[in-house]
């Protein structure tokens, strides 16, 4: 794993996709929660190959901008680059493209864990119910 590190998922925005689906918004376009989670994802998919057997990645933070609208039945492009790599913590520079050009923007960061010890952890929450 190293700096420079590009990975690029192309999706076509269907109604599962919609602002109106994700209950974000009323309109039928594009919803910024299934952008943010194309990015994630494709932060994610860049890096899971490199990971040691029983490490994952889990998403930290996201710093997103929604720049413009893709209706139903356009491609969305997006590009992660990985851009600083510090310990455990891996931050990334995310976009999404459809045909007119630039539709978002930010940063993504994401932590290597444990799996098995990241899930104890969580479910240990359920013995505070």
């Amino acid at each position: 794993m190293e700096t420079g590190m590009k990975n690029t998922a192309v999706i076509t925005v269907t109604e599962k996709d919609t602002a109106v689906f994700y209950g974000s918004g009323t309109l039928e376009v594009y919803a910024t929660p299934a952008m943010a989670a194309l990015m994630e994802n494709t932060a994610m998919n860049s890096v899971s190959p490199y990971l040691s057997e029983g490490e994952a990645t889990v998403g930290t933070l996201l710093n997103i901008k929604h720049l413009s609208a893709t209706p139903i039945g356009c491609t969305v492009s997006c590009e992660s680059e990985l851009v600083e790599i510090d310990g455990r913590r891996l931050v990334f520079r995310v976009t999404a493209r459809d045909s007119a050009g630039l539709i978002g923007e930010g940063t993504h960061e994401r932590f290597i864990i444990s799996a098995e010890k990241f899930m104890d952890k969580t479910k240990s929450k359920l013995s505070k119910i």
